[in-house]
């Protein structure tokens, strides 16, 4: 039988405790690295800036026709139909601009930085009516107010549901994209609502 000199194994133990080190720092830094990285791709891809342009412009829409609503719902003499969607438009959009205020400030910005302070109600947006057209709305009574209701707010949801098919093209937040689906279903309805609706007033 050969025996190894004492210093040959010790040297050669060194040598793979050396080793083993090495590969556990690589390995280390390698998983390290990997995970710097996936951390990286789960935040950018959480949401971009289509993603808070078009709810910083929706949040501002969504107020407008919120704002509408309530100008036709205290008025009297307005036809029931008319109404019930004033109320329906009201009731659904103002807890969607709740949740795009949460989704702003969970994205790091301020909602009154990126969509307060604009004038004439913000009708930059697509579809926003003008200072002057909340004021004839503010006028009318009864089946002018009702006419008139129906009228912008078909051309306010057409905006609406432009903004959103352009935001399902650029956008990246899954809640964000679906709420975008939600809206072009359900304005889309309410436009042809609002449009037969017309035809009896």
């Amino acid at each position: 039988m050969r025996f190894r000199h004492p210093a040959t194994v010790v040297t050669a133990l060194t040598l793979a405790t050396v080793l083993a080190a090495c590969g556990q720092n690589d390995q280390q830094e390698t998983d390290e690295s990997d995970h710097g990285e996936h951390s990286a791709e789960e935040v950018s891809g959480e949401f971009n800036d289509a993603d808070v342009e078009y709810v910083s412009g929706m949040i501002v829409h969504h107020e407008q026709a919120v704002e509408m609503s309530d100008i036709l719902l205290a008025k009297d003499d307005v036809d029931t139909d008319v109404v019930s969607l004033a109320e329906e438009i009201r009731d659904a959009q103002q807890p969607e601009i709740d949740q795009m205020v949460a989704w702003l400030q969970d994205w790091g910005h301020d909602p009154e930085d990126d969509h307060g302070g604009h004038s004439d109600h913000g009708n930059e947006h697509e579809g926003m009516m003008s200072d002057d057209d909340i004021a004839d709305l503010e006028a009318a009574q009864g089946d002018e107010a009702a006419r008139l209701f129906l009228e912008q707010m078909i051309v306010h949801h057409e905006g609406a549901v432009s903004m959103a098919e352009d935001h399902l093209a650029d956008g990246e937040n899954p809640e964000a994209l679906e709420l975008s689906e939600e809206i072009i279903s359900v304005q889309q309805a309410e436009i042809e609502q609002m449009e037969d609706l017309l035809e009896n007033i």
